[in-house]
């Protein structure tokens, strides 16, 4: 069973320190995205220019789908060893507790997703323009994808075989982050302005960081208690 410390640095620590000893947490994620991206010369022309034209869109959709492919062990682990009641029934504020496993869940995937992205870039000639909003974005949209995946994640923990109902539950809003992220990218390949598209995906990312929280912590209450 995992250690009962409930506070948030507590939980913080024990679900990185979890993820170093179990490694899949960080290295399935992560493994997901490279592997995927690395097919795209292979599916489509390896033509330089071809490459570069489809690079911003793929890298986001196959981050996308990394990152949702470690969405359901948020909260999953945490009921099956019984330490998720015991964080819900916490004195401390439910939200900060939540808050801290989606820092967690970030660092695991998120964190390392952005920065092999521009080695992936690199592999699909994508222009020197590119990269410091493909990095920027990432960092800020993965964010986006961790707090709103907690939310659907924590509506589906009760059931035993949520992992499809949680994909159709967040996509839609995951949509508006892949937009906005690839969009940036694109512009500033084409040397147009993208830091209004950027500061779109930063109020985005405002939203979902005041509201994500309480919005996975309510959601706790009721498939637990309720």
């Amino acid at each position: 069973m995992h250690p009962t410390n409930n506070s948030h640095t507590g939980i913080l620590q024990r679900d990185l320190l979890v993820a170093i000893r179990q490694g899949s947490d960080f290295l399935n994620p992560l493994l997901f995205f490279v592997m995927t991206t690395t097919l795209v010369p292979l599916a489509v022309s390896p033509s330089p220019s071809q490459l570069a034209v489809i690079a911003p869109g793929m890298i986001w959709i196959t981050a996308l789908l990394a990152t949702l492919l470690a969405l359901d062990g948020i909260f999953k682990d945490d009921l099956a060893d019984g330490s998720l009641l015991q964080i819900i029934l916490s004195p401390k504020s439910l939200w900060s507790l939540v808050l801290a496993k989606v820092i967690a869940h970030w660092l695991k995937t998120g964190l390392p997703i952005t920065l092999m992205a521009p080695l992936l870039g690199m592999m699909l000639s994508l222009p020197g323009e590119g990269y410091i909003p493909l990095v920027t974005g990432l960092a800020v949209g993965t964010a986006c994808f961790s707090l709103i995946g907690a939310v659907g994640a924590a509506l589906t923990v009760a059931l035993q075989r949520g992992g499809v109902l949680l994909s159709l539950v967040v996509m839609p809003l995951y949509f508006p982050v892949l937009i906005f992220g690839a969009s940036s990218v694109q512009r500033a390949v084409q040397g147009l302005e993208y830091l209004p598209v950027l500061a779109m995906l930063g109020a985005f990312f405002t939203f979902t960081l005041l509201t994500g929280p309480f919005a996975a912590a309510a959601a706790l209450r009721v498939g637990i208690n309720g």
